[in-house]
């Protein structure tokens, strides 16, 4: 260990930019174990370490870290997949430079380690050498229904089967993963790594129940009296738009609403929308990492051109730097310090531009964040033939849960107690439809700290 004096921080290679662009496969390569082993031994091994701190999972890494850089894989593999549902899937999609990474000590000078491509090294390597992560054999006869088989529903399905408790999971899509699946773009993660995942939860015990919606296709007073116990977990999927005029024009969308349906259009299953981009101008509006994806998966849809607006600068964008540099490096144009007035549409109510208003940053909020003020004078035009939202994510209120007694907070997020119980005994909540759009990664908290909650009131 230690040795970040001698070896620099290598990040993954990236495939070509002018290939990549060609197709949706993910753009980086897994390190090789030697490369990984070097990138571990840089570690320090603090005493305090900030970058187990930085993570919300908590995860064990300088300790396997270490075991990376002693060649012990097997070790590495169970320490990663100890305290995380599903390692090579955070190794990928993480924002690491706000999280773990940007947390390492060597982050300030040396360069952090580089924490999310080892990560999934030891996964990938793992899973090739024949390693499985641990599952209970014996089974408690204890049974939980699990709604939503997205990040949270997935990581509480997993820490249940650990205890040996049976878990259901009812799902409104086709396939499994939510958000892993279908809105976060196939370039920053293979379905195949998600397909994995589930059909080791399916070999445990898991039992999936896909295109059945809650509330609609079953009622959840079934799972209460079924079940000895209940997880939500169905997300924030309710997109944001701005607020103005032209909003209704044709070929405006929310952010998922777009990914989604390319991603089914990919899958061949049948789409809503039925969105196209090909040859057109296409605009997204917002800064954070699904923005970069609704760029960057137009670009693969041979849009004529992509730009991204955003109110502040690069430096303040809320997603993550590597998702913003990836995006510039295959040709979106940004435009920042501006902010949308209204949409222009045509005759025929098709969108054919965007008023716009230059922006500067002002005096901190509340938040300690600069506010944004408009430059008198300073409207413009860009044209458009495609607006996409990317402006976050409100809770959906479905209506099984005041009906059953599960209240809300001002925001419409599921109230829940610190074992993440709702205002009914049995009936636990966790990730987006609790705490509002948020990270995958604490979303995998959120359902991994549920499911320990859940296992500790029915197994005592």
């Amino acid at each position: 260990m230690l040795r970040f004096y001698d070896l620099e921080r290598i990040e993954a290679k990236k495939r070509d930019v002018v290939e990549r662009t060609k197709d949706f496969d993910e753009i980086y390569e897994i390190f090789k174990p030697e490369k990984s082993a070097e990138q571990a031994d840089r570690c320090i091994q603090c005493g305090d370490p900030y970058c187990h701190n930085g993570c919300p999972l908590h995860n064990f890494i300088p300790q396997w870290l270490k075991a990376t850089a002693s060649n012990d894989l097997e070790f590495a593999f169970r320490l990663s997949n100890e305290s995380s549902p599903f390692p090579e899937v955070m190794g990928r999609i993480c924002p690491h430079d706000r999280l773990c990474e940007g947390a390492c000590t060597l982050n300030d000078g040396h360069g952090a380690i580089t924490i999310g491509s080892i990560e999934t090294f030891i996964s990938e390597e793992g899973f090739k050498k024949g390693l499985r992560p641990f599952f209970a054999k014996e089974k408690t006869g204890k049974k939980v229904a699990i709604i939503g088989a997205g990040p949270a529903g997935l990581s509480a399905a997993t820490f249940l089967l650990r205890e040996g408790i049976d878990v259901e999971i009812f799902d409104k899509q086709a396939r499994p993963g939510g958000l892993l699946t279908y809105g976060i773009p196939g370039f920053k993660l293979d379905k195949n790594v998600v397909n994995r995942r589930v059909k080791l939860l399916k070999e445990a015990g898991a039992q999936f129940h896909q295109n059945i919606e809650i509330g609609k296709d079953k009622s959840f007073e079934e799972l209460t009296e079924n079940f000895d116990a209940v997880f939500i977990g169905v997300g924030a999927t309710k997109g944001k738009k701005a607020g103005l005029n032209g909003e209704d024009a044709k070929n405006v969308y929310l952010a998922m609403e777009f990914l989604v349906d390319i991603q089914k259009k990919i899958f061949n299953e049948p789409r809503d929308k039925k969105i196209e981009v090909k040859d057109k101008n296409v605009v997204v509006i917002g800064g954070g990492d699904t923005a970069m994806d609704c760029v960057r998966t137009s670009l693969r849809e041979n849009a004529k051109s992509v730009k991204c607006l955003y109110r502040r600068d690069a430096y303040n964008m809320p997603g993550s730097k590597k998702e913003y540099i990836n995006a510039k490096e295959e040709g979106v144009e940004f435009d920042f310090y501006v902010s949308p007035k209204a949409l222009v549409a045509n005759e025929n109510g098709e969108i054919i531009a965007v008023e716009m208003i230059r922006t500067k940053l002002g005096e901190p909020d509340a938040s300690g964040r600069q506010s944004v003020e408009e430059i008198a004078g300073s409207e413009y035009r860009v044209e458009a033939d495609v607006v996409i939202f990317a402006l976050g994510f409100d809770t959906v209120k479905y209506p099984f849960l005041a009906s059953n007694g599960i209240e809300t907070d001002k925001w419409g997020g599921i109230a829940v107690d610190e074992n993440y119980q709702t205002a009914k005994a049995g009936i636990y909540a966790g990730g987006d439809c609790h705490r509002g759009a948020d990270l995958v990664v604490t979303a995998v908290r959120d359902g991994r700290e549920a499911a320990k909650a859940i296992a500790k009131k029915l197994l005592g």
